[in-house]
């Protein structure tokens, strides 16, 4: 059995570290990017390297999965594997906002075990357990339960005009953030059409779900964790009873999202 304080020790030890890196405390700090669009700074290596020594040696047998280390095709031989993101939401982090969190989830034969989020910046620490619920700084989440899907709350900066009938509330660059509010019933919905990467999602749909949120891909199937290709094409995260609607919602715009995707699947 792992240790759970061990764990939350440790995540909370990757959030000072970030912490103490990121410039909205005054810190100096250097970024660049590894390709157009896609930015890294310091934090995202101090911390990566720090969980991978941390966790690996508090649960020797797990395999590891991050956005900052390189791909070890021997993670598939795990049954239990970590997967990471050093510093999810790296664009605020780098600006000096608020919106992003340390992302750690532990994953058992393809499904999520454990998910935290550590998101110093706010004050915030985010835990879930597979059947023990969700919290946020010790206290127990419960999901939005909004019935209906005209009026939900979409952590977004605009909306196209084929969603005006939703509301847009704050929206934090980091999407485990992002899906993290509708655990806490601080949002309705939070969806994307497009690939994503495992460790982005991971966390937080476990937060979500055990909060008693919905979580799927774009089309409404069940999220598997773990595979070769370390992608899913979408994530949709809402009130249990707006979960169709939004699928359906999504179905009208995926024909070309689908177009991209088949260019971009592997070969």
């Amino acid at each position: 059995m792992i240790d759970s304080k061990r764990l939350e020790s440790i995540v909370s030890e990757a959030g000072r570290i970030a912490f103490g890196l990121w410039p909205g405390a005054g810190n100096a700090l250097d970024s660049w990017e590894k390709k157009p669009g896609d930015p890294v700074c310091e934090a995202d290596l101090a911390v990566d390297a720090f969980l991978k020594r941390e966790l690996g040696a508090l649960l020797p047998s797990a395999g590891w999965l991050s956005e900052e280390t390189a791909d070890d095709s021997s993670r598939l031989d795990h049954d239990l594997i970590w997967l990471v993101d050093p510093v999810d939401g790296t664009r605020d982090f780098i600006r000096g906002r608020t919106g992003w969190a340390v992302s750690v989830a532990l994953i058992s034969a393809g499904r999520p075990l454990i998910g935290t989020l550590c998101a110093p910046a706010r004050g915030e620490t985010w835990q879930a357990v597979a059947g023990q619920g969700a919290f946020r700084n010790g206290e127990k989440l419960h999901a939005s339960t909004r019935r209906e899907f005209p009026g939900s709350r979409v952590p977004a900066h605009v909306l196209p005009k084929t969603d005006g009938d939703l509301i847009t509330v704050d929206q934090p660059n980091s999407i485990a953030l992002r899906i993290a509010m509708v655990a806490a019933d601080e949002a309705d919905l939070v969806a994307t059409v497009r690939w994503g990467f495992e460790w982005d999602i991971a966390a937080a749909g476990m937060i979500a779900r055990e909060a008693g949120a919905a979580v799927s891909d774009a089309y409404g199937n069940k999220l598997d964790y773990n595979k070769r290709d370390p992608r899913a094409f979408g994530v949709l995260v809402s009130a249990p009873e707006i979960h169709g609607a939004a699928v359906e919602r999504l179905a009208e715009r995926i024909g070309e999202a689908d177009m991209r995707r088949a260019i971009d699947l592997p070969r």
